[in-house]
C-alpha cells in the first residue's frame, strides 16, 4: 500500500472513511480507524456563525483521542463564514479541513450548499481560497462530477481548486442531481487524476475489497473513500488493506464482530449520554443487524431498548443466533 501526501500531512494508507451526516461521529471514526481506515473525516459541520455553539456542531467538531491525521468537513456558501469555521476546526485539532461540495440532500442544496455549489464554479473557487487563506493546515475538496449529466465540470473545477491551494480532491462519480440513484462512473475520476498533480481519491459505490481494487486500477486514483459500504461494516477497511497488500487472508471471527458492535454501543453511549445515545445508536445497529440478515421484529426489539444495558443484552443475544460470516 502507498501513502497519500496531503501537503505536509501524510496519510499512511489508501483507504478513507467518508464523512456522512449522522454516522461518522467520533466513536465510529475511531472504530473504523482501528479496523484499518488510514484517515476518517468528521461529518459535515455547519459554517454559519449562529450555529457554532450548538450541541450538534460541538459533537461534530469533537476530535478527542482520535489518531492523526484528523479531518473536519465544513459546509457553507459564504466565504467569510467558512474562513472563520475553518479556523475553529483547526483550533479544534483538525490536521486537514475539507469543503463539502458533494452532499445531494435537498435541505442542503436548497440553501445553495453541498453539490448545488457545482452550479457556480466561481463561488466554489472563492470559498476554497477563503479557507486556504484562513488556516495553516491543508485544505481538501469533496465534490461530485457535476450538477447534471449535461454539465460535467469536475476536471475543470479540480484544476481551479489546485490553483487555489487545495491539496487533495475527493470525487464521487455521480452528479448532484442523481443523489444516490443509478451507478457511479469512474471515467471522470480517471480524467481528473490525469489533469492535476495533487492526490485524487475515488468515491462512490465502493462496497467490497474487490470493487476498491477495480476502481483504483480503472482510475489511477491515489486511494478510495468508503461511505455507505462502511455502514455496519467497519471491517471493510481491513479487507481492502489485505487485498492491496497482496493477500486475501483476512479472517474475521464471530467474537471480533461481537466485540466490535458491543464496543461501539458502549463508546457511543459514553460520548452522547444515555438519553441521546439510545436514539442515535439505532441507525448504526440497524445497519449492523440488517447486514447479517436479522429479522425485522428482532431488530425492532433492540432499537426500542429502554436503557444501554438492555440494548447490549438484546444485541448480544441476537448476534449469538445469527450467521455472522455472511455479507462481509
Amino acid at each position: 500500500m502507498n501513502n497519500i501526501q496531503v501537503g505536509p500531512v501524510s496519510i499512511a494508507g489508501q483507504t478513507i472513511l467518508a464523512p456522512m451526516a449522522g454516522f461518522t461521529d467520533l466513536p465510529y471514526r475511531k472504530i473504523c480507524r482501528q479496523w484499518g481506515a488510514a484517515y476518517a473525516v468528521a461529518e459535515m459541520a455547519a459554517s454559519k456563525d449562529n450555529l457554532q455553539h450548538t450541541a450538534k456542531t460541538s459533537f461534530r467538531m469533537n476530535l478527542d483521542g482520535e489518531p492523526s491525521p484528523r479531518g473536519i468537513q465544513l459546509i457553507g456558501s459564504v466565504p467569510e463564514e467558512l474562513a472563520r469555521a475553518a479556523k475553529r476546526a483547526e483550533n479544534a485539532g483538525a490536521d486537514i479541513v475539507d469543503l463539502n461540495c458533494g452532499c445531494p440532500a435537498k435541505k442542503v442544496c436548497s440553501v445553495a450548499c453541498g453539490s448545488a455549489l457545482l452550479k457556480n464554479p466561481d463561488l466554489v473557487e472563492s470559498l476554497l481560497k477563503s479557507i486556504v487563506n484562513a488556516v495553516s493546515v491543508p485544505v481538501t475538496l469533496k465534490y461530485r462530477i457535476g450538477w447534471t449529466a449535461s454539465d460535467i465540470n469536475a476536471v475543470d473545477l479540480g484544476k481551479r481548486a489546485e490553483e487555489a491551494g487545495v491539496k487533495m480532491l475527493v470525487l464521487h462519480g455521480r452528479t448532484g442531481e442523481q443523489g444516490f440513484k443509478g451507478h457511479a462512473e469512474y471515467e471522470t475520476i480517471r480524467r481528473l487524476k490525469q489533469a492535476v498533480s495533487i492526490p485524487v481519491i475515488a468515491n462512490g459505490d465502493i462496497d467490497t475489497a474487490d470493487k476498491a481494487l477495480e476502481v483504483l486500477k480503472a482510475t489511477g486514483a491515489d486511494g478510495v473513500m468508503i461511505g455507505r459500504g462502511a455502514l455496519g461494516n467497519p471491517w471493510i477497511f481491513s479487507q481492502i488493506n489485505s487485498l492491496l497488500s497482496g493477500t486475501r487472508q483476512f479472517i474475521l471471527s464471530k467474537t471480533q464482530i461481537e466485540e466490535t458492535i458491543i464496543g461501539h454501543i458502549r463508546s457511543h453511549h459514553a460520548f452522547y449520554g444515555e438519553v441521546l445515545g439510545l436514539k442515535t445508536i439505532r441507525k448504526h445497529l440497524n445497519w449492523y443487524l440488517k447486514r447479517f440478515n436479522a429479522d425485522e421484529k428482532d431488530i425492532r426489539k433492540v432499537l426500542l431498548a429502554g436503557n444501554p444495558d438492555e440494548q447490549i443484552d438484546l444485541t448480544l443475544k441476537l448476534l449469538e443466533r445469527l450467521d455472522l460470516s455472511i455479507n462481509l
